[in-house]
C-alpha cells in the first residue's frame, strides 16, 4: 500500500493543510463576530456567503483550470484564501466580512475539486476505495485539529486569522513542488432540477432540507455555544463534536441503508437529529456535558443523512449517471445551504439561541414528513438494484469530484468536459516528450 500511497502523499498534505486552515476560519469568524456583537442574523449571512461562494466555486472551477491549468488556479485559490481571512482581520466590520467569506467559499471549492481530481486520476481501482477513506480521514482530523487550535490561544486578536492565513499559503507549496502529472479536466455538472425530481422527489426535497439544517448548524454553532455561557475549549468542541459522530455514525447507517429501505433509515436519522434539536430548543442546557452529549447526537444525525440521500438517488437513477446525480443534489443542497444560515440568524435575533434549533427542527420536520408521504405513494428499490452506499465527507466539504474520486466515475457517462489545461508548464517535462 505504501507504493501506491507515496505519490499522493503531496497531494494529502495539501489538502490537510487546506483544511486545518479551513477549520481555524470557520469558527474564527463567528466566535470572533459574537465578541464585537455582531446579531446573530449577520453571523448567519457569513454562512450564506460561504454557500453562494461554494456553489459558484464548484461552477467555475472547472472553467478555471481548462485555461490556465490545476497548479496555476490551484495556487490562486490558496491565495486568494489567504487573503480574504487576512482582510477579515483587518476590517471587523460585517458588510465586509460575508462578501469576502464568499470569495472564500468559492476558493475552496476550487481547491478541493483539484485535489480530488488529481487523487482520483492517480488512484487505481483496486486502491480507490482506500485511498478515497484516507482522504476522507486526513480532512476530517485536519478541520479537526484546526477547530481545536482555537482553544489553545486568545480568539479575540488578530493571530488565529495570520495563522489560518499562513496554512493557507502553505496548502500550495506540496502541490507546487509536485513532480506528478496534471490530471485530466475537471468534471463539469450543470443543474437540471426536472431531472433530478423525476429521477427521485425524495432525495430532492431532503437534501435541500438538510443543506438548511446543516449549513445553520455550521454557521452558526459557535454563536449558539457562546449565547449558553460555554467556554471557548467547549465551543471549540461544539463545534467538533458533531462531525466526528457524524462519520462515525455513516459505517452502521450505511450497513442498515444498503438492506432495507433507505427512506426508513433516513426517517430515522433524522427522528434522531429532531430528538436532539427539541432537547436544545425546550431545555436549552447550560452545563457542558449535557451540551456536548446532546450535539453528538445531533451531529450523528444530521451529517449523515447526505450520503444516505445520494445513495438512494442513485438507486433509481439509470446506469451511467452516478456523477451527474451527484453533482446535482450537491448543487441542491447547496441552494439549501445559502437559505438555512439566513433563517437561522433571523431566529436566533428574534428569540435567543434556542432560534438555531428551531430553525432545525423545522427542517427535519418537513423532511420525515415528506419522506413518509412518498413512502405511501412509491414502494422500496428492489435489493438487487440498489446502488451501494459511500462513506463520505461531511456535505459542505463535497465537490463533483467527490465522486469520482469515491468511485461513481467508473459507472459514469461523459459530462463535456472543458478543455485540456492551456498550460503546458503544469506537466513535467517526461509527460510532455
Amino acid at each position: 500500500m505504501a507504493r501506491h500511497l507515496l505519490p499522493i502523499t503531496a497531494l494529502l498534505l495539501g489538502s490537510a493543510l487546506l483544511l486545518f486552515a479551513g477549520g481555524i476560519h470557520g469558527l474564527i469568524l463567528p466566535i470572533r463576530g459574537a465578541a464585537e456583537g455582531f446579531s446573530a442574523s449577520s453571523l448567519g449571512l457569513l454562512g450564506t456567503g460561504w454557500a453562494v461562494g461554494y456553489v459558484a466555486g464548484c461552477i467555475v472551477a472547472p472553467r478555471l483550470v481548462g485555461a490556465v491549468g490545476h497548479i496555476r488556479t490551484f495556487g490562486v485559490m490558496c491565495a486568494f484564501a489567504a487573503v480574504a481571512i487576512l482582510l477579515q482581520a483587518l476590517i471587523v466590520e460585517t458588510w465586509a466580512w460575508i462578501p469576502i467569506r464568499a470569495v472564500s467559499g468559492f476558493c475552496f471549492a476550487g481547491a478541493a475539486m483539484i485535489v480530488e481530481s488529481w487523487l482520483s486520476e492517480r488512484a487505481q481501482p483496486s486502491t480507490r476505495g482506500t485511498i478515497f477513506g484516507i482522504y476522507t480521514m486526513v480532512n476530517l482530523g485536519a478541520v479537526t485539529a484546526g477547530q481545536m487550535s482555537i482553544s489553545l490561544g486568545d480568539a479575540n486578536g488578530a493571530v488565529f486569522f495570520a495563522i489560518g492565513a499562513i496554512f493557507y499559503c502553505l496548502a500550495l507549496v506540496p502541490t507546487a513542488l509536485s513532480t506528478s502529472a496534471s490530471p485530466a479536466p475537471l468534471t463539469s455538472v450543470k443543474l437540471d432540477l426536472p431531472g433530478l425530481w423525476r429521477n427521485s422527489p425524495v432525495a430532492v426535497a431532503a437534501v435541500f432540507l438538510v443543506g438548511v439544517s446543516n449549513a445553520s448548524f455550521g454557521a452558526l454553532a459557535a454563536v449558539y455555544a457562546g449565547q449558553v455561557g460555554l467556554a471557548l475549549t467547549a465551543i471549540t468542541l461544539f463545534a467538533s463534536i458533531p462531525v466526528l459522530a457524524g462519520a462515525l455514525a455513516q459505517i452502521p447507517i450505511g450497513y442498515l441503508s444498503d438492506r432495507m429501505d433507505r427512506r426508513i433509515v433516513l426517517v430515522a436519522t433524522a427522528a434522531l437529529a429532531m430528538l436532539a434539536d427539541l432537547a436544545f430548543a425546550i431545555l436549552l442546557p447550560e452545563g457542558q456535558l449535557a451540551n456536548l452529549v446532546l450535539v453528538g447526537l445531533f451531529g450523528a444525525g444530521i451529517f449523515a443523512m447526505y450520503p444516505i440521500i445520494v445513495a438512494h438517488a442513485n438507486d433509481h437513477a439509470p446506469p451511467g449517471t452516478a456523477i451527474q446525480v451527484s453533482g446535482g443534489l450537491l448543487m441542491v443542497f447547496g441552494l439549501g445551504s445559502i437559505l438555512g444560515p439566513l433563517m437561522a440568524g433571523v431566529a436566533m435575533s428574534a428569540v435567543g439561541p434556542r432560534g438555531l434549533f428551531l430553525t432545525t427542527v423545522a427542517a427535519h420536520v418537513v423532511l420525515i414528513a415528506f419522506t413518509l408521504w412518498r413512502m405511501s405513494l412509491r414502494g422500496a428499490v428492489p435489493q438487487a438494484d440498489k446502488a451501494a452506499f459511500q462513506i463520505s465527507v461531511p456535505a459542505r466539504a463535497t465537490t463533483p469530484e467527490t465522486a469520482a474520486l469515491s468511485g461513481g466515475e467508473e459507472e459514469a457517462l461523459p459530462l463535456e468536459p472543458e478543455a485540456a489545461p492551456a498550460d503546458e508548464a503544469d506537466r513535467p517535462e517526461a509527460d510532455r516528450a
